[in-house]
């Protein structure tokens, strides 16, 4: 088993990419697709060495692009010395084994490369345990590929297969077996992170999960937020795992803040499907910080392929702050102002210098600002720890002093309520009149 899944897990030296641009793609898509496709692979270890893409109406069921291409790029691919071939979109696994025999070396597609990727990133069990089921999943329906050298032997009374196609069986059957255990153990981190989550709620802090596209500034931000020491680097996927850290804001709230994994355009369902217990943290939070590179050339569809990953996991409909990062490298203050007044409510701040955090934690704190209770509050002057507590859980919002008394209009959290009931001039919930 570890054999077949090393296939996948082994770094190439030179690779060529192959795109397709349908009618409906423009050529500026096709062409900033395997850009990124580059990185992807960059990331993975490979040199890239050419690129090329080829127009369709529609996909070819056998090769995916036409015959006649795949022949062309094969034979540059053999003077260029070209040991893998990556397609942009998914191969089903007749059309790899097709292209196989015409390229005569490996062939990969977009979703086996970023599972190569999230295999080597993958530190805690949970993550691993996400990957290797991605991997098993995409890996079962094109095992036929890996025991081609086997003899095979034809059909006929007293023969009913040779070793190759016993084998396949015993590796389709243990790959099953693993699959199955491998869900009921993400089952159980399903509920730990529910136990969790149900400790976060007795405490009442909300849940801020950080969500963009990957290489976005996710992780730069959680770190200079929280003095987090969560790898930021300038790669696709520099992250994998999901960290939680906890953030005092000017306003004395507590929030959780959570990374998650970086979303990317055509993100595979499969991957979608087994990250679910990483995502439920994106599912259960209070508020989304969509982060967003502003100076990103196709910034549009970057925000774009992250919405449509959010519907898929059924969070569309959370509030959503956008968070518009980078901005340091931006040249033009208007691309700055146009996004903050179409992206409402939205900030603009570079996570790495910290640029705009005032406004980033000032709207934080007003996006989460529901959750408190507005209450008007008559403390004696000789009460020094309730006044003390006051300030610790509370926001303050006016003060003054008649006599021996301290009159405070503050917010703060419902758990703290009981602590300055005995005070209690006037109670208000958020959102009337106060």
């Amino acid at each position: 088993m570890k054999t077949l899944l090393d296939t996948f897990e082994k770094t190439t030296e030179r690779a060529f990419l192959i795109g397709a641009q349908f009618k409906a793609r423009n050529s500026w898509e096709i062409k900033d697709s395997l850009s990124e496709l580059s990185q992807l692979a960059e990331t993975a270890g490979a040199e890239i060495v050419g690129q090329g893409f080829q127009k369709l109406d529609t996909l070819h069921p056998g090769t995916f692009i036409g015959k006649g291409k795949a022949h062309e790029f094969a034979e540059q691919c053999q003077v260029e010395n070209v040991d893998t071939i990556i397609f942009d979109d998914e191969l089903t696994p007749g059309q790899a084994r097709n292209l196989e025999k015409i390229f005569e070396c490996k062939i990969l597609d977009r979703t086996s490369l970023i599972l190569d990727i999230f295999a080597g990133r993958a530190q805690t069990r949970e993550g691993k345990l996400q990957v290797e089921l991605a991997q098993l999943k995409y890996l079962l329906p094109r095992l036929t590929r890996f025991w081609t050298h086997l003899t095979r032997q034809k059909g006929g009374i007293g023969m009913r297969g040779g070793d190759g196609e016993s084998q396949l069986e015993v590796d389709r059957r243990k790959i099953s077996e693993r699959i199955a255990r491998l869900m009921e153990e993400l089952d159980l981190v399903r509920k730990q992170r529910e136990i969790q989550r149900s400790g976060r709620k007795r405490n009442l802090w909300p849940l801020a999960s950080i969500v963009g596209y990957t290489n976005a500034g996710k992780s730069t931000l959680l770190n200079s937020l929280t003095g987090s020491e969560v790898v930021a680097e300038d790669k696709l996927f520099a992250t994998l795992d999901p960290t939680t850290r906890r953030l005092r804001l000017p306003t004395n709230q507590n929030v959780l803040i959570s990374d998650t994994v970086g979303f990317i355009r055509k993100l595979p369902h499969r991957l979608v499907e087994a990250f679910k217990a990483t995502l439920e943290e994106v599912v259960e939070a209070d508020l989304l910080i969509h982060v967003t590179d502003l100076s990103h050339p196709q910034v549009d569809e970057q925000i774009k392929a992250v919405n449509t990953v959010l519907e898929e996991i059924k969070a569309h409909e959370k509030p959503c702050m956008m968070v518009f990062n980078k901005i340091d490298q931006v040249e033009s203050s208007g691309i700055i102002e146009h996004y903050l007044e179409t992206h409402r409510p939205a900030v603009a701040i570079s996570a790495k210098s910290q640029q705009g955090f005032d406004s980033f934690l000032a709207e934080l704190g007003t996006q989460l600002r529901p959750i408190r209770q507005f209450l008007e509050l008559k403390i004696p002057q000789e009460k020094t720890q309730v006044m003390a507590r006051l300030y610790e859980v509370g926001q303050v919002e006016d003060r003054r002093f008649e006599g021996n008394d301290a009159f405070f209009k503050v917010r703060i959290p419902p758990q703290c309520h009981h602590e300055f009931e005995p005070y209690l001039l006037k109670g208000l919930e958020i959102g009337s009149n106060d």
